[in-house]
């Protein structure tokens, strides 16, 4: 175990925790966002309130969630240790490239990346915090046994407010540039780099990192003109 711990430990190790956790936390930013977009129903909420009941209490759901939270901090500490330490030895960022070009969200991903973590702390204040301890309006449903939490009342509520919808239309822009570098850099740190790969890896990560924050930042904006 030893060998694993001096690997995991090493520059390259810790490059390769960044990209397999950094598609990890991709792959979960799709499905968080296919969840929220219940958020645009015209139901009165009652489809997002059932969905973030489910996510809330399965057990199995529950265990990936409290993985996801860990992959996010594991994330945030290996980017951090590693722009540390490419500063003090190499005198440059953490980035990975392919050529000498490097672009803005490449020399400052470690910039972006604590912004983005600083952004989950306010989210998870706003709404999952309220939601564990119990700061929420119950409400009933027909078809649907018992009272579940209001939680898109908090949502609702929050998002009526220019200076919210300003923090998370903000927050998206940001979580772009991160995914536009992060995305294909992580396929780079595999070694999938290919001239026959490479471009077609780039264009899906240019089009996840303009479409997935975009599906985000339409949340909070809809709920705000819809008030």
């Amino acid at each position: 175990m030893k060998w694993l711990t001096t690997f995991f430990g090493s520059s390259i190790g810790k490059k390769l925790l960044m990209s397999l956790t950094g598609l990890f936390l991709i792959l979960f930013l799709l499905i968080h966002l296919i969840g929220n977009l219940q958020l645009l129903k015209n139901d009165g909420g009652m489809s997002f309130n059932i969905y973030a009941k489910l996510m809330t209490t399965n057990p199995l759901i529950k265990f990936i969630s409290y993985g996801n939270y860990f992959f996010i901090l594991l994330h945030a500490f290996i980017g951090i240790s590693l722009a540390l330490y490419n500063r003090t030895a190499k005198g440059q960022k953490y980035a990975v490239s392919s050529n000498n070009k490097t672009s803005w969200a490449s020399k400052n991903m470690a910039l972006l990346g604590t912004l983005i973590l600083a952004f989950i702390f306010i989210h998870m204040g706003d709404f999952w915090l309220k939601m564990k301890l119990d700061q929420l309006p119950m409400v009933t449903y027909p078809g649907v046994e018992g009272e579940i939490k209001d939680l898109y009342f908090s949502v609702n509520e929050t998002f009526k407010q220019p200076l919210f919808v300003g923090l998370y239309v903000i927050g998206m822009v940001i979580l772009a540039f991160h995914l536009q570098h992060g995305f294909q850099s992580a396929f780079q740190t595999l070694g999938i780099n290919h001239k026959k790969y490479t471009p077609i890896i780039k264009t899906i990560g240019v089009a996840y990192a303009i479409l997935v924050p975009l599906g985000f930042a339409i949340i909070p904006i809809w709920h705000f003109l819809m008030k």
